[in-house]
């Protein structure tokens, strides 16, 4: 019975929000275009480093959904969301990193007299992975590292405790606006800057590398994998996308919404604030994570510069430009900017040559970028969302 209402609630929700049912046919199309045109199962025309750019922007567009949950609809700016997505990619990456350096130990030694023991393939694993920041021996925090279900789990639990302590701190201090936005700045950057050093026990500036390199798919292609990793981002993305829809159309959504416009009539009318806020700092805390935990194994290398600040106010301007209070906004600007990005930093813009000077597509894209952010906020405050929005009110009348 349970699971009936269930059904009967989620198709109540999908027909009263038919963005929902446009975005999810939208997502199915192109899922369905990039495996039969993938090399992984299809024809090749779409190469496998492009499929590549299109799953790592899915996952961006799951991390852009999150920031308009937290800022367009709780008003809460924050600048640090993009160090839950990177330790997302912390945790899944030191168990793919683990994992495979001692399938490379354990095949080493497949030829040796005696077969190694657990002591010696410990000392053999920690030589290679940290023999680049001169140390052998494996530090305290890759303790569950071996173990692929418990380094899942942490993608949730490390930022999730993270942003529930540091929310609980921040809000219950009645920080907002502008001096919340720079803790969470400054939560960033600390955080950056710790792993950063050598002795952090993630390799300091080395970061993580070969994530592409699945531990027991060596028989699969690359081709195949990205495919792969494409359609579990495109499901993950089809799920944060539903769920946000759920939580904004809900009567959480409507409260977070009154925190937003007016965060003393709210806690005058009884609410407690602090409490919701620090549920939805939390929540997308977690939406960002899992986010990273896809994203970096198609990029194949995550380090502490995935931290800095400058890639969470990068997420705002995403989510600006595609519009903030949409969640279809929120996704259209980080799938359009991602894409141009790949396209201007890629080498694929042809250089411009004004006779005095050249344009350089990859020294003049982020110029491109906070020009676009800028007009954007003068002549469409509501972004390219709110053209859509436009066009769907036109066709109404």
């Amino acid at each position: 019975m349970s699971d009936l209402l269930q059904r009967t609630v989620l198709t109540r929700h999908l027909i009263s929000n038919p963005s929902v049912l446009v975005f999810l046919g939208v997502l199915a199309l192109v899922s369905i275009a990039v495996t039969i045109l993938g090399e992984g199962f299809g024809i090749g025309v779409i190469s496998t480093s492009f499929t590549k750019t299109l799953g790592k922007t899915l996952c961006l567009c799951m991390i852009a959904i999150a920031m308009d949950l937290v800022w367009g609809f709780c008003g809460i700016l924050s600048l640090g969301h993009f160090a839950f997505f990177a330790l997302g990619g912390y945790m899944i990456g030191m168990w793919m990193m683990f994992a495979r350096t001692k399938m490379i130990v354990i095949e080493a030694a497949r030829n040796n007299a005696l077969p190694p023991s657990p002591t010696e393939i410990s000392e053999a694993v920690g030589t290679q992975i940290f023999g680049v920041v001169g140390g052998a021996e494996i530090p305290a925090i890759w303790a569950f590292a071996d173990l692929f279900w418990v380094q899942l789990a942490f993608v949730v639990l490390v930022p999730g405790l993270l942003a529930f302590v540091f929310g609980w701190l921040a809000f219950r201090s009645r920080v907002n606006g502008v001096y919340l936005s720079i803790l969470t700045q400054a939560m960033t950057l600390a955080l950056s800057l710790y792993l950063l050093q050598n002795d952090s026990g993630l390799r300091g500036n080395n970061g993580l590398s070969g994530l592409q390199n699945i531990p027991g798919f060596d028989h699969i292609s690359q081709g195949t994998l990205s495919i792969i990793f494409f359609l579990v981002s495109a499901l993950a993305l089809a799920v944060t996308y539903i769920g946000a829809m759920a939580v904004v159309d809900s009567k959480l959504g409507n409260i977070v919404r009154g925190i937003r416009d007016d965060e003393a009539r709210v806690r005058f009318l009884g609410y407690n604030v602090e409490s919701y806020k620090l549920f939805i700092f939390v929540l997308t805390a977690v939406i960002a994570a899992v986010a990273g935990a896809l994203y970096y194994p198609q990029a194949g290398i995550i380090n502490p510069t995935e931290l800095a600040p400058i890639a969470s106010i990068y997420l705002a301007v995403w989510v600006a430009i595609g519009g903030r209070g949409r969640i279809y906004g929120a996704v259209i600007g980080a799938a359009f900017v991602s894409l141009l990005s790949s396209y201007f930093t890629g080498g694929q813009a042809p250089d411009i040559p004004l006779g005095f000077a050249t344009i350089i597509w990859t020294d003049w894209w982020l110029v491109l970028l906070g020009l676009s952010f800028v007009v954007v906020t003068i002549y469409a405050p509501q972004g390219l969302g709110g053209l859509i929005d436009r066009f769907t009110v036109r066709g109404k009348e």
